[in-house]
């Protein structure tokens, strides 16, 4: 599964983390990702979103009754 946002793009982020004594090593901060079953042009399709953008309402997901 790769690690990006099918609704917004958001992808890993790349920076240094810095010691204490200012060495610099190479990091990257993955975004949390997970798979849900939301409506895309009206029919039921599993995508992979941020969690953001669950929050926030940017996908349709299905209405249980």
């Amino acid at each position: 599964m790769s690690r990006v946002c099918d609704v917004c793009g958001k992808g890993r982020q790349i920076g240094h983390k810095i010691s204490h004594s200012n060495i610099k090593t190479k990091t990257e901060w993955m975004v949390n990702v997970q798979k849900v079953r939301a409506y895309v042009d009206g029919r039921p399709q599993r995508v992979t979103a941020c969690t953001r953008c669950i929050r926030g309402g940017k996908i349709v997901k299905r209405v249980h009754q």
